[in-house]
C-alpha cells in the first residue's frame, strides 16, 4: 500500500507528523547515476571502467560521471577528458543523454513519493525524504530505507546509497559514507558520535576558506571542531562560527521542504576563490538567474519577487529584496533586478556566495489575451527549453556563459563541503589550485552528476 492508497482509506493523514518522537528524515543519492544509467542500457559496459562525457575534437571535455570501476584509476567528474583517458587507457566514454537521465531521474522520484509526499529533491540524482507520518505505515526509518533500496534495484535496476538520520544533514553526511549501495541509519541521539571523526570537510558550510581558517585552531576533525569554545569561533567568524558549532553537534533544524508548498525558487553558488571581479560576479547572476527562470517556466509559476544573496569574505551575509514590476518567469527581468540589487553591496569586495531567489508566486495561469509580451522572445525561451528538456541543462546556453564553469541549478556545488567527497579539510587549498587548472585548461564544460562521488 502507496502513501496515498493509505489516505484514500483513511490510514494515513497528509501533512501529519508523529510528534512524540525525533523526525526521520531519509536521504537517498543514486550510485554513480549517469555512468550506471549506461551500464545498465548497454550489458556490454557493465564491469568495464566507463566515463559519460564526450569533449568532441581534441577530448577538450570534461567527465560529466565515471563508473566505480574507473574510479579504482583516479577518474571522476569534472576532469578533463584528456587526463581520464591518460590514467586509465582502457575507460569507454560515451556522449551525455540528459532526457534519459532525466526520465530515469523521474522514476526514482516516483517511488520515493509513494512513502511520503514530502520528498525533495536536491539535484538530478538526490533527494531528501520525510518519512516521520509514514513509520506507522511502513515501519522504522531503517525498514522504509530498504524498502527503497528493494523498489529502486527492482524497477528501475539501480543501485542507491540511503542515510538515516533525525536531520537533513546527518542523512546527507550517512548517504555518503558506504557507496555505492549503501545504508547508515544513525540513531536520534547519536549524531555527535557518529560525526566526531570524520573530517572537517564533510560539514556544510566548510570550504576552502573555512577550513584554512579552522586550522589556526587545530581543527582537522568535525569532534574538534564541536570541542572548541563556541564564542571564539562567533568572534572569529560572526553568526556562521554558532551554525559551525551546531552542525558539529548534528544539529540541523531544516525541513524537507513540500515541493506542493514551496514559496520560493532559488539558487546558490559557492566561488572556489572569493572574487571581487565585477564581469565574474555578473555571469554568476546571470547564471543563476537563467537557472532559477526556467525552474519557474517548468513549474508553469511567475515570480513577483527577487531576492539577493550575498556573502563578502569575512562572512558577512546580506539579502536585499525588490518586486518586479510584472510578475516574470524570464531571465532578463529577473537577473536584472538581481544585478541592481547586488551591486551596490559587492562594490569594493570580494565575494564568497551569490544567490538569487524567486518568489511572490501568483496562481498559475496562461497568458491573458491583452497581456504585453514579445512574443518573439517567448518563441525563443520555449524552443530553448525544449532543447535542454531533451538534451540536458548544458545542451544550449548564452554566449557570455560560454566556458564559465558555473554550477547549474540541480547540478552540485563544489563549493560545498559536504560534496568534496574524499578530500580531507587539509588538502583543500591544493585542491583549488586543481580545480582552477582545470578551468583554466579546459574550456568546455559538461553537465556533472555526482561529483567527487565516492
Amino acid at each position: 500500500m502507496t502513501w496515498h492508497e493509505a489516505v484514500d482509506n483513511g490510514r494515513a493523514t497528509p501533512g501529519a507528523t508523529e510528534r512524540a518522537g525525533p523526525r526521520t528524515i531519509l536521504h537517498v543519492d543514486l550510485d554513480a547515476f549517469f555512468a550506471s544509467v549506461e551500464q545498465r542500457d548497454h550489458p556490454e559496459l557493465r564491469g568495464k571502467p566507463v566515463a559519460v562525457g564526450l569533449g568532441g575534437s581534441n577530448d577538450r571535455g570534461v567527465v560529466s560521471a565515471a563508473s566505480y570501476e574507473a574510479r579504482k584509476f583516479g577518474v571522476h567528474s569534472a576532469m578533463p577528458i584528456r587526463t581520464a583517458r591518460r590514467l586509465c587507457p582502457d575507460c569507454i566514454f560515451v556522449p551525455v543523454d540528459g532526457a534519459r537521465y532525466q526520465r530515469v531521474s523521474r522514476e526514482v522520484i516516483a517511488i520515493l513519493r509513494r512513502f511520503t509526499p514530502l520528498v525533495e529533491p536536491v539535484s538530478i540524482d538526490e533527494a531528501f525524504l520525510d518519512v516521520t507520518a509514514s513509520r506507522a505505515l511502513f515501519g522504522d526509518g531503517e525498514t522504509i530505507a530498504r524498502r527503497i533500496k528493494a523498489a529502486v534495484r527492482e524497477e528501475v535496476q539501480l543501485t542507491i546509497s540511503v542515510g538515516v538520520a533525525a536531520t537533513k544533514l546527518v542523512a546527507k553526511i550517512g548517504s555518503d559514507l558506504r557507496k555505492p549501495d549503501g545504508l547508515v541509519v544513525v540513531e536520534p541521539g547519536t549524531e555527535a558520535g557518529f560525526l566526531a571523526p570524520l573530517p572537517i570537510s564533510r560539514l556544510w558550510g566548510v570550504g576552502p576558506s573555512t577550513a584554512a581558517a579552522l586550522r589556526d585552531f587545530k581543527v582537522v576533525t568535525i569532534g574538534d571542531l564541536a570541542a572548541l569554545d563556541r564564542s571564539a569561533l562567533v568572534r572569529r567568524f560572526g553568526k556562521h562560527g554558532a551554525s559551525l558549532v551546531d552542525r558539529a553537534h548534528g544539529v540541523d533544524p531544516d525541513p524537507v521542504d513540500d515541493p506542493d508548498g514551496a514559496k520560493s525558487v532559488g539558487h546558490e553558488h559557492t566561488f572556489d576563490e572569493d572574487t571581487a571581479d565585477p564581469e565574474v560576479l555578473e555571469r554568476t547572476l546571470l547564471a543563476m538567474a537563467e537557472g532559477v527562470s526556467g525552474r519557474l517556466r517548468h513549474a508553469g509559476l511567475k515570480a513577483g519577487t527577487v531576492t539577493v544573496k550575498i556573502r563578502d569574505t569575512a562572512f558577512n551575509t546580506i539579502t536585499r529584496q525588490r518586486g518586479l514590476p510584472e510578475p516574470s518567469d524570464l531571465t532578463e527581468p529577473i537577473w536584472r533586478t538581481a544585478l541592481e540589487l547586488a551591486r551596490p553591496e559587492m562594490k569594493g569586495k570580494k565575494i564568497r556566495l551569490l544567490g538569487v531567489t524567486a518568489s511572490g508566486f501568483g496562481v498559475k495561469k496562461q497568458l491573458g489575451l491583452f497581456e504585453v509580451e514579445d512574443d518573439r522572445q517567448r518563441r525563443v525561451v520555449r524552443a530553448a527549453d525544449e532543447v535542454r528538456e531533451r538534451f540536458g541543462t548544458r545542451a544550449i546556453t548564452r554566449a557570455r556563459l560560454l566556458r564559465t564553469g558555473l554550477p547549474a541549478p540541480f547540478e552540485r556545488d563544489l563549493g560545498t563541503a559536504v560534496e568534496r567527497r574524499g578530500e580531507h579539510a587539509e588538502d583543500l587549498d591544493s585542491g583549488v589550485a586543481r580545480r582552477r587548472k582545470r578551468r583554466d585548461t579546459q574550456p568546455d564544460t559538461a553537465p556533472s552528476e555526482d561529483a567527487f562521488d565516492e
